[in-house]
């Protein structure tokens, strides 16, 4: 009980700011309602109990950020990065570490990247509707896991940046050298899809454990800034969906063809 209470002052800053950020969408929606198009607003009271648990929901997320996927995204790397996780109990933080050392981190951060996205709304409804569109061409689960399996190898490899050091604009040019030749080569059907997955990762249960992740495990490791080296995961998830997602649909094209010509 005395829990419950001490979050509500929290709770109230928290709702306090989120109609704030929400004022000026309903007022660009209903201006555009009575101004432009001069036509009523159809169920006016349903559209207001709507706001009002978008407002709430948004309001209960945002409080969940704070008080759980932050915290627990920076531990985990906290815990992943400590000297006796890593070299044993009582050891200490030798001179050289190499990026082999952090091989736990970027099974986390595959596992993570991977679980996290499979169960990410947003991608759900995407798969669904391409299904739907594509008449069963491509697959729900074929499209969730594919995209799932490129945020996993995205984050793993940011992790691995972030230990090494290296510059980030190395890897994201040579990842969209990447995804402009698999663009002339993948099915075409596929490669707008390709590209809007990557930014169907970017979304509300990814972003916040990727983001914890990067900045506890750059707040850790020896020599690196939480500010250079902390943010750019969110970059390597979005690119790699691109890549796996028409590498899939070239696979199944290759078995496709395969299959009838045998």
């Amino acid at each position: 009980m005395t829990v419950l209470l001490d979050l509500i002052p929290t709770f109230i800053s928290t709702l306090f700011s989120t109609v704030v950020d929400v004022i000026p969408i309903v007022c660009i929606l209903f201006g555009f309602q009575l101004a432009v198009l001069r036509k009523p607003i159809v169920n006016l009271k349903r559209i207001i109990f709507g706001f009002v648990y978008v407002i709430l929901g948004l309001s209960l997320f945002l409080m969940g950020l704070e008080l759980a996927l932050f915290p627990l995204g920076q531990s985990m790397a906290v815990q992943l990065t400590a000297p006796e996780f890593l070299f044993g109990e009582g050891m200490s933080m030798p001179q050289t570490v190499t990026w082999q050392h952090y091989y736990w981190v970027y099974l986390f951060a595959a596992a993570i990247g991977f679980s996290t996205t499979v169960a990410e709304p947003s991608l759900i409804a995407v798969a669904i509707k391409a299904s739907q569109v594509s008449g069963g061409a491509i697959s729900v689960n074929g499209l969730r896991f594919s995209v799932a399996l490129g945020v996993a190898m995205g984050i793993s490899l940011g992790c691995y940046r972030i230990v090494a050091g290296d510059p980030i604009h190395f890897y994201i040019i040579a990842g969209y050298i990447v995804v402009v030749i698999q663009t002339f080569y993948a099915p075409k059907f596929i490669v707008p899809l390709a590209y809007d997955s990557g930014g169907v990762t970017t979304s509300t249960v990814t972003v916040p454990l990727v983001t914890a992740l990067g900045l506890g495990l750059a707040s850790t490791v020896p020599g690196r800034s939480p500010l250079i080296d902390g943010f750019g995961l969110i970059a390597f998830a979005s690119l790699f969906p691109m890549i796996t997602v028409m590498g899939y649909a070239q696979l199944t094209e290759w078995a496709a063809k395969r299959g009838r010509a045998q």
